[in-house]
C-alpha cells in the first residue's frame, strides 16, 4: 500500500509539472488581451426568441478605468452614449435627453436586451490581477490544444467568483469560457472565434455570449476594426461628453 500511494505522488507530480502555473497563463492572456488603449469599431448581434437585431457602435477605452461607447445604429439606439470612470458608470438617451447613473442592481441589467450585462460591459480589469488560477487538463477546442484554467476571484466584488477557460496553448487565447456564480451555478458561457493577430497580439474577431439564466440563441459580438494604442482626447471621458 505504501509502494502503491508513494507511486501516486510521484505520477501526481510528474502531471503537475506537463502543466504552466496558472498565473503564468493568465500574465500571457492580458499580453493579448488588455493595452494601454484602443478603439473599437463593433456591433452585436442579438439573437432573440421573436428575431435578430444588430446594433453597431464605436468604443474607446483607457486600461480599464476609462471607458466611452456611442451606439451608431439603429436609429431606435442611435446617440445613446456609456461612459466609465473607474467605477462609475452613465448612460445617456438622446430621445430623453437625459443622463442617468447605472449603480447597484441596476449593474446586472442586460445591454439593449443583449446576453450581455452593464458589469460585463464594465469588466475590463486584467485576469491576473483579478483571480488567482490552477491549470487542471489538457483539451480541444476547434481542433486546437487547450490548457483548462480554473480561476477563482480575489476580490468578493467581482461579477463573477469562478470562472473556467480553455487557453489556446500556442496562441494563449481563451477559446471558450464559464462565468460562474459563488454557489456554483452556471451563469453566462462565451466562445471566442476568429483569432487573429492585429498588432503582435492575438485577439478574437467574435464572441459569442450565452446567459444562461435567459431564453433565446445568445448575442454575437463582432469586431470591425480595432487600433491599439492610439491617441484618446482626455474630453472623451468627461460627462460633457455625452451630450456632444
Amino acid at each position: 500500500m505504501k509502494k502503491c500511494i508513494i507511486l501516486f505522488i510521484v505520477y501526481s507530480q510528474i502531471l503537475n509539472a506537463q502543466y504552466p502555473a496558472g498565473n503564468k497563463v493568465l500574465e500571457d492572456i492580458d499580453k493579448n488581451m488588455s493595452s494601454e488603449n484602443r478603439v473599437v469599431i463593433s456591433k452585436m448581434v442579438v439573437h432573440g426568441q421573436r428575431g435578430s437585431r444588430t446594433i453597431a457602435s464605436k468604443s474607446w477605452s483607457v486600461g480599464d478605468q476609462k471607458a466611452f461607447t456611442e451606439y451608431l445604429s439603429p436609429a431606435r439606439e442611435k446617440g445613446t452614449k456609456m461612459l466609465k470612470v473607474e467605477d462609475n458608470l452613465w448612460l445617456y438617451s438622446p430621445s430623453t435627453d437625459r443622463t442617468i447613473k447605472i449603480s447597484g442592481h441596476m449593474l446586472r441589467q442586460s445591454v439593449m436586451g443583449s446576453d450581455l450585462s452593464y458589469e460585463d460591459m464594465m469588466d475590463d480589469k486584467k485576469l491576473s490581477e483579478s483571480y488567482d488560477a490552477a491549470v487542471t487538463a489538457i483539451d480541444t477546442i476547434d481542433g486546437r490544444e487547450c490548457w483548462v484554467v480554473n480561476l477563482t476571484a480575489k476580490e468578493k466584488d467581482l461579477a463573477y467568483h469562478f470562472r473556467k477557460l480553455w487557453v489556446d496553448k500556442t496562441r494563449s487565447i481563451p477559446l471558450k469560457e464559464e462565468l460562474i456564480a459563488k454557489s456554483g451555478k452556471l451563469l453566462k458561457k462565451i466562445e471566442l472565434k476568429d483569432i487573429e493577430k492585429f498588432a503582435g497580439r492575438w485577439f478574437p474577431r467574435k464572441m459569442i455570449f450565452k446567459d444562461m439564466l435567459k431564453t433565446g440563441k445568445g448575442t454575437e459580438f463582432i469586431i470591425d476594426s480595432i487600433e491599439f494604442d492610439v491617441d484618446i482626447p482626455a474630453y472623451k471621458f468627461t460627462k460633457a461628453s455625452l451630450r456632444k
